[in-house]
Parts: C-alpha cells; structure tokens; sequence
C-alpha cells in the first residue's frame, strides 16, 4: 500500500502574471521551486485563495530571483494578478518512509515572493 503525502508547498505567494496565450501549466521562480524542492515538469495542484479556484497542472522554471508565480494558458482564467496563492505538490509513500517524511514548505516574503 502506498499513501499520498503533501510533498513541498509554496504558501501564499502572489500571482505575479496570467498568460492566456500559452500551453498551460505556472511558471515559477527557479530560487522558490528550489527552495519549496519542486522540479520543472512535476505536477502541482495550485489553490486561489482569493476566488476558492482550484487546479492541477505542471511546474516550468522561471528566472531566478525574480518572483515569478504567472499562471499559463486556461488557468489565466481562474487567476488575477495579486491573487494569493498555494502551490502543493504530493507524493506517493508507503506507510514507514510517510512516518519519517516531513514536507518542504516555504513561506515567501509577502508582495515580493523571494524567500
């Protein structure tokens, strides 16, 4: 049996940038993704806390040191610039290695996202 864990978690960070016009997915701040132990590709479930919008989409890097949380694609949607948000990742464990696992959670500075 394997159990579903809260991995790594970006808590409430402000969107920075929503772009229709693109594939899907956020872009993140490279020095947050590293920080909060995210990878690019890697799925993550994005929660606004402004509106109660929930998705699930994918992790692409963005600069380093810039702030950056820009929600792509449809997802621009349910995103305003300045909307705060949480970025969650989850991974699978068996009950023994979810015993001794503690989740990466960062909590950027506020209005700058930069830890």
């Amino acid at each position: 049996m394997t159990l579903t864990l809260l991995k790594s978690k970006i808590h409430c960070a402000r969107v920075t940038e929503a772009n229709l016009h693109y594939m899907g997915s956020i872009t993140i701040d490279e020095a947050l993704m590293q920080a909060a132990g995210l990878l690019p590709g890697e799925q993550v479930h994005v929660v606004n806390n402004m509106n109660g919008e929930r998705i699930v989409t994918y992790v692409i890097k963005g600069p380093k040191g810039s702030g950056c949380i820009c929600l792509n694609g449809a997802a621009a949607r349910c995103f305003q610039v300045g909307d705060e948000v949480i970025i969650m990742a989850y991974a699978q464990m068996t009950p023994e290695e979810a015993c001794a696992f503690r989740p990466q959670v960062i909590f950027p500075e506020s209005g700058t996202n930069r830890i």
